[in-house]
């Protein structure tokens, strides 16, 4: 690392990516989560992610008293809409629950399309610590998801967690082997038992990923050849839904968000013009994304959504 990358990150004339960051934590002798800083909770929150740090622990230990799958189904609902608000707050208060119940009934119905959902609570707590940068709660919630989808067999829910597993390694600056998570399982989807739609969908998600993590690679010809291999399979995923993007456990594929991770991926990769080439109107690309980001505004104190569905 240069002296000079590493006086532009000071100033903030440069992001700290997650490579970045783990070649310091590395250096100094210190994890992610002290390099970068842990989000802090509010005083009436702390509860609740004790709670939910509980659940994770007994993933194997459901309540004795049933739960019914229509009672999981709305919540996952809502759990759903929360994350596309970007409702960090209502989320922590579900999540206990949730998870408690999600947990109760795979157990219980033991069939693919219930531990398929307590795979889809896993994913959306990951998302909800890797946004707050709680490196331990992220990690441990990915090998739980990968638990759940492997107790019954899922060929749709696999690559999704195989997508969250690839975010792990991204998270923490080991790009290459997250390009090797990417490519297994896109080599399992091609083999599996799925129609053109489905299979589309994964392995269109897993390309996504993939276009991530390329454009992080430290070898920029590498970078660029990776980053076009997933493009191109990308656009061809897309193809099957050619009217608008589709919703599948918690994430989004389509034209349109394939558009946007082309975009930052040519950014990522140090290629400006070729992200200005790819549209003359910019809002009308991304026009009708929900926000995965809300910044606020400090005078105004209201929450600014970003369209932009990249992590």
């Amino acid at each position: 690392m240069s002296t000079s990358l590493l006086s532009k990150i000071e100033v903030g004339d440069r992001a700290l990516t997650p490579e970045v960051a783990a070649a310091l934590g590395c250096a100094f002798g210190v994890s992610m989560a002290e390099v970068l800083g842990r989000a802090l909770v509010a005083a009436d929150d702390a509860q609740l992610l004790a709670e939910l740090r509980s659940a994770i622990r007994t993933y194997d230990m459901p309540d004795v008293q049933a739960v019914p799958e229509e009672r999981v189904t709305a919540d996952l609902e809502t759990a759903g809409r929360y994350r596309d608000d970007v409702d960090v707050a209502a989320l922590i208060t579900l999540f206990p629950g949730l998870l408690r119940n999600a947990t109760t009934y795979a157990h219980t119905a033991n069939s693919p399309e219930a531990w398929s959902a307590l795979a889809d609570v896993y994913s959306t707590v990951y998302w909800l610590a890797g946004r707050h940068r709680w490196m331990d709660m992220a990690e441990l919630a990915v090998t739980r998801q990968r638990w759940a989808v492997e107790q019954q067999p899922n060929a749709v829910a696999e690559p999704f967690s195989a997508r969250d597993r690839a975010g792990t390694y991204l998270n923490f600056g080991d790009v290459e082997r997250g390009l090797v998570v990417v490519d297994r399982a896109i080599v399992a989807v091609q083999s599996a038992p799925l129609s053109t739609a489905d299979r589309d969908l994964a392995v269109g998600i897993l390309n996504l990923r993939g276009m991530t993590l390329a454009g992080r690679l430290q070898d920029r010809a590498e970078g660029k050849r990776e980053a076009r291999r997933h493009i191109e399979s990308a656009w061809r995923a897309s193809a099957s839904f050619p009217t608008r993007d589709v919703d599948a456990h918690g994430l989004t594929f389509g034209p349109q968000n394939t558009f946007t991770h082309v975009l930052a991926t040519q950014v990522d990769l140090g290629r400006p013009q070729d992200a200005l080439a790819l549209t003359d109107d910019l809002d009308e690309a991304l026009d009708g994304l929900l926000p995965t980001r809300v910044a606020t505004d400090p005078d105004q104190r209201r929450a600014r959504p970003t369209r932009f569905r990249r992590l």
